[in-house]
């Protein structure tokens, strides 16, 4: 079981780079998702089931590792999930989905922080899904008002 959490948490090994694991996790998903896309009923099943399995795994692993230790990185694959999902599959929205993503999840602005603080693996994904929300809202504006 340890085995398959570890895959989970750490996005198929991501996770073990040294250096820049969540960021490179968030740049793979992004070219998973340009040259895979999928329906928005695809898109809602995969969300669901990254979130419950990168819930289990992290709270598998952090007792391991530490809590929302930097090997743990299928919460950034979530907060990309939602920043993308139900939007055009464009490239130009999936790399400023990526930055603004990354942008809320490294400066944790707007009660991202406070997230972090909940029990176990729900704290590990939170901060990320809140990240992604963010991020979902302001590429939503920035789709609607054909800003790119």
């Amino acid at each position: 079981m340890r085995t398959i959490a570890s895959i989970i948490a750490t996005a198929g090994g991501i996770g073990f780079l040294v250096k820049g694991g969540g960021t490179a996790a968030a740049v793979v998903f992004c070219i998973a998702w340009y040259f895979f896309p999928i329906g928005y009923v695809y898109q809602t099943l995969l969300l669901i089931a990254v979130l419950i399995a990168g819930i289990w795994s992290a709270t598998k692993m952090e007792t391991i590792w530490e809590h929302d230790s930097s090997k743990i990185v299928i919460d950034e694959v979530a907060g990309m999930m939602i920043t993308l999902a139900f939007l055009p599959h464009n490239g130009i929205y999936i790399v400023t989905g990526c930055v603004l993503f990354r942008f809320f999840d490294i400066v944790k602005p707007l009660g991202i922080k406070q997230a972090e603080s909940l029990p176990r693996g729900l704290g590990v994904m939170a901060d990320d899904l809140l990240a992604g929300i963010y991020g979902q809202l302001i590429l939503r504006a920035i789709v609607m008002g054909k800003l790119l």
